[in-house]
């Protein structure tokens, strides 16, 4: 299993591009060009092209043939999201409907004044997730990451989209400054988001069954969770047709329980996520041991 380096790749100009095509033309114009821009990588992105077919040979036991097909729908979905994100960002909410399953479940927590962690994937559209909790269910959503973004990308989204609805924590590899931050947005009874399905170098991890294979998941997202003592959920947002989202939340962890045992329990639900939606499966390494 390769390890992931903490940023997501992205260039200014494909930004710029695409915000540019949204605002003249619109998304089926987008989607238009995200096709062109697809065929791109899945020629020439081999690391990412790779990763993929490994995903789907080992996690599903496809054979080689049909894990590349999966792998092509894959670089193009991801491009769409990529765009849908840019166009929520744009003020562009009217042109994408909504599901959302178990919806109850996050307004109790909110309206019982609990707060909680919310625990997520890189399955699907995780900022569109984020961006309809805070209109629907909370003005105040915290979403812990790594700084997964040139800088300069982020710093353009925010001055040409508003940029994102919600607060960063930032995990910052020389310091512990974000445990602080959470513990003071989990005091102010807040959601606090984190991803749990990648593992970065010297991470500590549990090494898990995870669909047909073994897969490595990080501590910390677990041991955050077991550590505060919140309720849990596991929650994402996925593609169910061009211009439709489906939302989920699954009935929170209340019972105090083992980091570890918090991790199984995740990891059967991404794997159900992920077999659900096996093409918007947002891992582009190889995600388990050769």
């Amino acid at each position: 299993m390769e390890k992931w380096d903490g940023k997501t790749k992205g260039f200014l100009w494909g930004y710029k591009f695409f915000i540019f095509i949204i605002r003249a033309f619109g998304l089926n114009v987008s989607y238009f060009f995200c096709r062109i821009v697809s065929y791109y990588y899945i020629l020439f992105a081999k690391t990412p092209r790779e990763g993929l077919v490994q995903f789907y040979s080992v996690g599903f036991g496809y054979n080689s043939k049909k894990s590349r097909k999966l792998a092509i729908t894959n670089f193009y979905n991801f491009g769409q999201t990529l765009i849908d994100r840019i166009a929520l960002l744009s003020g562009k909410e009217k042109a994408f409907t909504h599901t959302f399953n178990n919806e109850k479940v996050l307004r109790e927590m909110n309206e019982n004044d609990k707060g909680g962690i919310l625990i997520s994937g890189h399955v699907g559209n995780w900022e569109n997730a984020g961006n309809l909790i805070h209109e629907r269910i909370t003005s105040t959503i915290n979403i812990v990451m790594l700084d997964a973004e040139v800088e300069k990308v982020k710093k353009f989204m925010e001055l040409k989209t508003g940029g994102s609805k919600y607060n960063l924590i930032p995990i910052k590899k020389d310091g512990m400054s974000h445990l602080i931050l959470i513990h003071q947005a989990l005091k102010r009874k807040e959601f606090v988001a984190i991803h749990a399905d990648r593992v970065t170098e010297d991470a500590k991890f549990f090494e898990l069954s995870f669909l047909k294979g073994k897969a490595k998941f990080p501590m910390g997202p677990f041991i955050l969770a077991e550590k505060f003592k919140v309720p849990i959920t596991f929650v994402y947002a996925a593609k169910a047709s061009e211009f439709h989202y489906d939302l989920y939340a699954t009935d929170p962890i209340t019972d105090q329980m083992p980091a570890e045992e918090i991790a199984k329990k995740y990891v059967s639900h991404l794997a159900s996520m992920v077999e659900k939606y096996p093409t918007q499966w947002f891992n582009f390494y190889k995600y388990y041991a050769d």
